[in-house]
C-alpha cells in the first residue's frame, strides 16, 4: 500500500480531494467512513467543508489498508481500529516510547535539529518511506508547538 501512494506533504490542512488523492478512494467514500469510524472528525469550516489534518491522513490510509488490502470488513476495520487506539492509549499512559529509538525534542528545535532526528529514524528503518512521514508530522508538531505572535 504505502508504495504506491504519495508522500504526503508537509501542510497543516487538506481538502477533502486532496485526501482522496493522497490516499487513494473517492470523496464520497471519505464521507461514508466519517460515519463509520468515530475517530475520523475532519475540522468543517463554512459551507460544511472539511479540512483534515496530517493525522487524519494516516488514519485513513490505515483504514484504507485494513479494508482494501486485509479485505476487513467495515465492523472488523472499526474494531481493528478502537483496538489500535487503546493499544497507543495503554501506552502513552505507560510512558512507553511509541517509536523506538527515536530522541525527544523541544518546541524550539531548529530545522537541523529535526532534519536529525529524521535522519535517526530513517536510519531504524532505511527501507521504509514512513521516515518522510515522520519527519513532516515533526514539523507539524513543532509549528503547532511554537509560540504564536
Amino acid at each position: 500500500m504505502e508504495n504506491t501512494l504519495p508522500t504526503i506533504p508537509a501542510k497543516r490542512y487538506f481538502t477533502i480531494g486532496e485526501v482522496g488523492d493522497l490516499c487513494g478512494v473517492k470523496p464520497h467514500v471519505l464521507r461514508y467512513w466519517e460515519q463509520e469510524f468515530t475517530q475520523l472528525r475532519p475540522m468543517k469550516r463554512r459551507g460544511n467543508r472539511r479540512y483534515y489534518q496530517h493525522h487524519e491522513v494516516l488514519m485513513i490510509r490505515r483504514i484504507r489498508d485494513l479494508l482494501y488490502d486485509q479485505g476487513f470488513t467495515i465492523s472488523g476495520a472499526r474494531n481493528k481500529m478502537q483496538e489500535l487506539l487503546q493499544s497507543e492509549r495503554d501506552k502513552k499512559r505507560n510512558g512507553e516510547t511509541l517509536l523506538e529509538g527515536v530522541v525527544e525534542f523541544d518546541s524550539d528545535e531548529s530545522d537541523d535539529q529535526i532534519n536529525s532526528t529524521a535522519h535517526a529514524f530513517k536510519a531504524l528503518a532505511p527501507h521504509s518511506p514512513a521516515w518522510l512521514e515522520f519527519k513532516a508530522e515533526l514539523l507539524e508538531i513543532r509549528d503547532m508547538l511554537a509560540p504564536s505572535h
